[in-house]
């Protein structure tokens, strides 16, 4: 017997999640592309985007995903036969680092592993050595969704401003935006990418780049811009159609605006970042209890280095992907695959996934999923320590 009908529960890394009002938003007719209440929503919507970036510079809006923004972020800055600094923290710079590379750009990759975030010590002696400061930019997630590593970007911040160095501080936050605290004027991030799927509740198919004057003045230098992917028009547009170089994306423009009108006005943006910070708490109390006495662990050890929007888990091989074929075939909630962590031929490969808690999701939702996990444990014989569910429950009870 199957309980997999009713409502089904995606707990993957992205998509996430959807508010029934964003897609309500977005189900009625083609808009009026040429004047009225479209410009009018697009044009409210690019402020309420930099408030949840705590930005006071530029934003502009690709129909694109994450890969999408990453291309823009370097055509728009840099010219053939620069070098860059990226840090690596799992899965994602890597791709980042191959598209500049791609582009005729030099890449001096630090690969901190797929367990570890950051060495702010490594990377302040790399831009110390660097006196000729060929380095224009510097690359790294926040969160990289495979890792689900988390970088202190504050404190890399100040770690890049300590050495002097002048190279654009670019950052990846398409796993994080809306989930957790991003400042980007106080944190002096340059550019910073994100997508509509994760935190900002969206389906897939828009992609933000935020930046600040640093950023426009690279342009002007920069060899590599595209007419697509050039952010001048989409900042400045003398005409409608100029925000997205053609044809809005209009009913994803729907979705969006109902989904930043739920994050911000009703909900208020530091109160999501609270909210997700105590429901990943709750879900890494379940696997502390879960991996006593098993093989079940948390990729990320410490915890201040957790996202707070995905947590990347392994055990035993096959038993990972045991579980998630259960909870999805039998009780209907979906979990992320291990990525990155082991190549797919590789028999290990079976021993990771990956949970999500980001976006649209509330306490029942989290602490259901755990049970269904926890019920998939016991089904499948998976070894495991008692007492996850109270653990978690524990603290969502807590003030």
């Amino acid at each position: 017997m199957s309980l997999y009908h009713g409502r089904h529960y995606l707990a993957i890394p992205g998509p996430s999640v959807m508010p029934d009002r964003v897609l309500q938003a977005m189900h009625q007719a083609a808009p009026n592309i040429y004047e009225g209440a479209l410009h009018d929503m697009v044009n409210g919507m690019i402020p309420d985007l930099k408030r949840v970036a705590k930005s006071s510079g530029e934003v502009a809006i690709y129909i694109c995903n994450g890969h999408g923004t990453w291309e823009a972020s370097l055509t728009n800055t840099l010219s053939r036969g620069d070098k860059v600094l990226a840090l690596a923290t799992g899965r994602f710079v890597l791709f980042w680092a191959k598209m500049a590379e791609s582009l005729g750009v030099e890449v001096d990759l630090i690969d901190f592993g797929k367990s570890s975030p950051v060495d702010l010590d490594m990377v302040a002696a790399r831009l110390k050595a660097d006196s000729e400061h060929r380095y224009k930019a510097i690359m790294v997630t926040q969160t990289d969704t495979a890792s689900t590593a988390r970088n202190d970007i504050e404190a890399l911040g100040e770690c890049i401003r300590s050495t002097g160095h002048p190279a654009l501080y670019m950052v990846d936050s398409m796993a994080s935006l809306g989930c957790e605290p991003f400042e980007m004027d106080r944190w002096g991030v340059d550019l910073m990418v994100a997508g509509s799927q994760k935190g900002l509740m969206t389906p897939p198919g828009l992609g933000f780049m935020f930046f600040n004057q640093r950023v426009i003045e690279a342009r002007e230098k920069a060899n590599m811009v595209t007419p697509y992917w050039d952010f001048l028009p989409r900042i400045n547009p003398q005409v409608f159609y100029e925000y997205f170089f053609g044809t809005a994306p209009t009913h994803h423009l729907f979705g969006l605006r109902e989904a930043l009108t739920i994050l911000l006005e009703e909900e208020g943006l530091e109160e999501a970042w609270a909210r997700h910070a105590k429901l990943s708490r709750a879900v890494w109390a379940a696997f502390d209890a879960w991996g006593q006495n098993s093989s079940i662990r948390l990729n990320i050890k410490n915890p201040k280095f957790r996202s707070h929007a995905v947590t990347a888990i392994s055990m035993d091989a096959p038993h990972a992907t045991e579980l998630r074929r259960w909870t999805e075939k039998k009780a209907g909630v979906t979990l992320g695959i291990g990525l990155g962590m082991a190549e797919r031929t590789d028999p290990a490969y079976h021993g990771f996934f990956r949970v999500a808690h980001m976006g649209h999701v509330n306490a029942h939702m989290t602490l259901g999923m755990l049970a269904v996990i926890d019920a998939g444990l016991k089904a499948l014989n998976i070894p495991h320590g008692d007492g996850a569910l109270s653990a978690a429950s524990q603290v969502v009870s807590e003030a």
